[in-house]
């Protein structure tokens, strides 16, 4: 066992581990979209699937990390050896759109498999008839990419050769695929380096016992949270105009229900999927949920399965929010940002000195495809933001990401040096926020509680 003081240095310490994993991508990658943007996530799984620690990067990546690595364990889990590597990009096993390659390398100490070092990457290319992958037109998955299942890319220490030639002849932009993945390969090899490390210090058995303790602190922290939210069922229905092909609303309904340490989420009465590519995979929903609840709780909580594993969702399947093949998923951050904008309509009703007004909803993927004068293919892709709604207490942000991703930007003057692209201007647009409202009095002398300083 780890005293409580020992626990917290194993947090830190695990926590330290995946962002140097999180560093090493961003040191390594070839493409823009990983090495400027930061579109990818790292993290630690524990032998059972079960994550563990992770890294300062998406949370609409993380919360998926144990969906995929369920997926590779349903297929390998008597397979599973020293110096494999495993990936996957497929969104109805664990995925949550073709360009998100997942990579899970198992660790071993001592022959026991202590866990799995994970890295997902946002992928410039992945084939398709659209290239960036994004397309928000396609009516099924098939036209979306190359779709990869759980599969092994390294088997014992030994590059799967033919895997690595199906995708280098499958995308627009191969070195930077090839590049990305070894930039992927370099942070799992990092975290297998210091994991072992530790395995040396504390034990093997120890170190297990350690994942363990996280997890269940984790868990009941956030019971202690959720019991100190006021019971009841909160609703919340909002509507995305159309998906690009269909003229009809869609509308994203969710319920969140407090009752003592228990909290769920339902999405019963969310529009059935729809034919264009804005379906949002369940991994991806489900990740969601976790990063807007995760922004009404302690900052000292871990965030790892322990905090997942107190939260009931439900989301009926054949639906926007957990579509069936062969519904196409490729422009499902659309939606994810939209589905996050619903859930935090209803945690405004159960915390409002916490939860600030509605952001943007989303963001504006551009991917720009082409050839060079020498031939040699080229894609840019970037996501551009706009900013946070009023807070409880204070202004919105202007000019960031969304709440549930952690996106940054690519700076001019590296676009312009490697993509065949001009920036003519670069700048915040003027006048295009609200104006706001001084707070709103609730009572004689009594003003709505603030949040922060």
């Amino acid at each position: 066992m780890f005293s409580p003081i020992q626990l917290e240095l194993l947090k830190n310490t695990l926590e330290s581990l995946v962002d140097e994993m999180a560093i090493t991508v961003v040191r390594t990658a070839y493409s823009t979209n990983l090495r400027n943007s930061m579109d990818f996530s790292t993290g630690f799984c524990d032998a059972q699937g079960n994550l563990v620690a992770q890294g300062l990067c998406l949370p609409l990546h993380l919360g998926s990390l144990p969906d995929g690595l369920a997926a590779i364990l349903n297929r390998y889990r008597n397979e599973v050896q020293d110096g494999d590597v495993f990936l996957l990009n497929d969104p109805y096993e664990g995925g949550t759109h073709l360009p998100d390659i997942y990579l899970y390398k198992p660790i071993f100490a001592e022959g026991e498999l202590l866990g799995f070092a994970t890295a997902i990457a946002h992928h410039t290319d992945i084939g398709g008839r659209v290239a960036g992958g994004n397309a928000c037109d396609s009516t099924e998955i098939y036209q979306e990419g190359l779709r990869i299942p759980p599969l092994k890319l390294y088997e014992a220490g030994r590059p799967v050769q033919a895997l690595f030639d199906l995708i280098e002849r499958n995308v627009r932009v191969p070195k930077n695929a090839l590049g990305d993945l070894r930039s992927q390969l370099a942070a799992c090899h990092i975290c297998e380096r210091e994991l072992l490390k530790l395995a040396q210090t504390h034990g093997v058995d120890r170190l297990k016992m350690g994942f363990d303790q996280l997890l269940a602190y984790s868990e009941s922290l956030t019971r202690s949270e959720i019991v100190a939210f006021p019971d009841g069922a909160y609703d919340f229905t909002d509507v995305i105009d159309d998906d690009g092909i269909d003229p009809d609303p869609i509308p994203i309904k969710v319920t969140v229900t407090v009752s003592g340490e228990r909290l769920e989420v339902d999405f019963d009465g969310t529009a059935p999927q729809v034919k264009g590519s804005i379906n949002s995979a369940l991994s991806f929903t489900r990740s969601a949920v976790y990063a807007c609840l995760r922004c009404l709780m302690d900052d000292g909580i871990p965030t790892n399965s322990g905090f997942f594993r107190a939260l009931d969702i439900s989301v009926p399947p054949a639906t926007l929010a957990n579509p069936v093949l062969p519904a196409p998923v490729a422009a499902r951050g659309l939606t994810g940002f939209r589905l996050a904008n619903t859930i935090m309509g209803a945690l405004a009703q159960l915390a409002p000195d916490i939860v600030p007004a509605c952001e943007v909803g989303g963001d504006t993927g551009i991917s720009v495809g082409g050839y060079r004068e020498d031939r040699t293919p080229f894609v840019f892709l970037e996501f551009l933001f706009s900013g946070w709604g009023g807070r409880p207490d204070r202004d919105g942000i202007d000019g960031c990401a969304s709440v549930v991703v952690n996106f940054s930007n690519n700076p001019a003057e590296v676009i312009e040096a490697e993509y065949p692209l001009q920036i003519l201007h670069y700048g915040y647009l003027p006048d295009t926020r609200g104006a706001g409202q001084i707070p709103r009095w609730i009572g004689a002398g009594e003003r709505i509680p603030l949040h922060g300083n």
